[in-house]
């Protein structure tokens, strides 16, 4: 069980650390037409890594891809600033990626033991971070948050039971760096507006994606 991901070819993890760089630099100035076309670089990069890592070679593969489609266009539809219809489709944008990377690691085995102990543990921290953002959601975001937080503490749990199954540990290591900087936008939205939120949410986020796409060779080989 290799926990090291696909860095191959190198060259795609070097335009993405590029394109997040700028990212963070046009967040910090306020630049919105480079925030945009930064952030939608860094995104169409992970989709363009998993492709040149062969996502199309199996359904497994296939999956994940529609997986890191899906986010992609919750990165697309996140871009405008505020609590918007926008931000609500973005969401559930995000809510079906997280569906389809779930799915993605049940296909590739669940050892159930580990599944029941992450379970009791993700449910745990899944509570907590309710119980932080309810006081602060407005009524109108509070199915939809619920239903995100849920979905994604779901996702973990199956990498976790995957990765015990004899799945790569980039799988767990990608999924729980991705649920990690959902905290950044959460905190962004509904409780701080700071740029230490982007500081360290956006890199955990698009370094989530790559080591997901990054996974692709050895989650698929036995497919």
């Amino acid at each position: 069980m290799d926990c090291v991901p696909s860095t191959e070819p190198i060259a795609w993890w070097i335009l993405e650390a590029v394109a997040v760089a700028s990212l963070l630099v046009a967040e910090r100035r306020g630049f919105r037409r480079a925030i945009i076309l930064s952030k939608m670089a860094a995104s169409s990069i992970f989709l363009g890594y998993a492709v040149a890592l062969g996502a199309f070679d199996t359904g497994t593969g296939s999956i994940l891809f529609l997986g890191l489609v899906l986010c992609w266009l919750g990165d697309a539809l996140l871009l405008p600033p505020g609590q918007t219809i926008w931000f609500q489709l973005g969401i559930g944008s995000f809510l079906l990626g997280h569906v389809a990377y779930a799915a993605t690691f049940l296909g590739l085995g669940l050892h159930f033991p580990t599944l029941a102990v992450a379970a009791a543990i993700i449910s745990s921290a899944s509570w907590i971070t309710l119980g932080w953002l309810r006081p602060k959601v407005p009524a109108d975001f509070s199915v939809a948050v619920t239903s995100y937080v849920v979905v994604i503490g779901t996702m973990v749990v199956f990498s976790l039971g995957a990765f015990a199954a004899g799945a790569p540990c980039a799988v767990s290591i990608g999924a729980m760096l991705f649920a990690t900087s959902d905290l950044s936008v959460a905190r962004e939205r509904f409780v701080s507006q700071s740029f230490v939120n982007s500081a360290w949410g956006l890199p955990a986020y698009f370094a989530a994606q790559m080591i997901l796409a990054g996974s692709i060779p050895a989650m698929t080989s036995g497919s």
